[in-house]
Formats: C-alpha cells, structure tokens, sequence
C-alpha cells in the first residue's frame, strides 16, 4: 500500500476501493503484485516505470481509466506534461495515431485537473 500511496495516490486506492465488491481479489493482487513487487523493484526508477506504463496502456488502447490514473501517477514521480506528452507523441509511431490521440485526451483532461495547461515547452 506504501508504493501505491507514493505513486498513485488517492487515485490508487479508488482503484482499489472500486473492485471491492466485485473483485476484492483483484484489489488485492493490484496491491500486492503490481505494486508490492513489480513497482517496489529497484532496476527501473518510478520515473521510468511510469514511462513504459503509459506506452503499454496507449498503445493497448481502451485504458482511459488506467492511464488517467498513470498520467496523474506520471506526475507525481517527477515526469513533466512536455515529457508525457513526448511520450505519448513517441507512442504514435508503434502503436498508431487514433490511440495517441486517446491517451493524450486523457492526459490534457489529468493535466486541466491540475491546473498544468497549456504547456509550452512542447516543440
């Protein structure tokens, strides 16, 4: 829960909260899995983690839910707007074009959230 909390924040445990009566299991494994061991792994930085999850759930496409969370997970991990959106540009050129745009939907929708917009350093 400690990893969820530093990555995710609320947005995590709404997650969690969410499955709870369908799937507490679920919930469970998200926690313990995903985050108890993949995140918590010291190979690869939060930072970086966060980069190849919003790839993966672009270029997976219909993950708006996951990468709303992600993008505000991106964020809190030191990621820029100007970098998600680079990455999410970069995601168009393996994953194609419709589901670039998608996640970067989201992303200005997380990014209008918190009041990031509009970036300007983004050539």
């Amino acid at each position: 829960m400690k990893v969820l909390e530093q990555i995710d924040g609320e947005a995590g445990q709404r997650v969690v909260d969410s499955l709870a009566e369908v799937s507490p299991e679920l919930g469970h494994q998200v926690v313990a899995w995903a985050f108890g061991d993949m995140y918590a792994r010291p190979e690869l930085p939060p930072h970086d983690r966060q980069l190849v999850t919003l790839g993966v759930l672009t270029a997976l496409g219909g993950c708006e839910i996951e990468l709303e969370v992600h993008v505000n997970a991106a964020l809190n991990v030191g990621l820029t707007p100007a970098e998600i959106s680079e990455a999410l540009l970069h995601s168009a050129v393996y994953c194609g074009v419709p589901r670039a745009i998608n996640a970067t939907l989201v992303a200005k929708k997380v990014f209008a959230e918190r009041d990031l917009l509009p970036i300007t350093n983004v050539g």
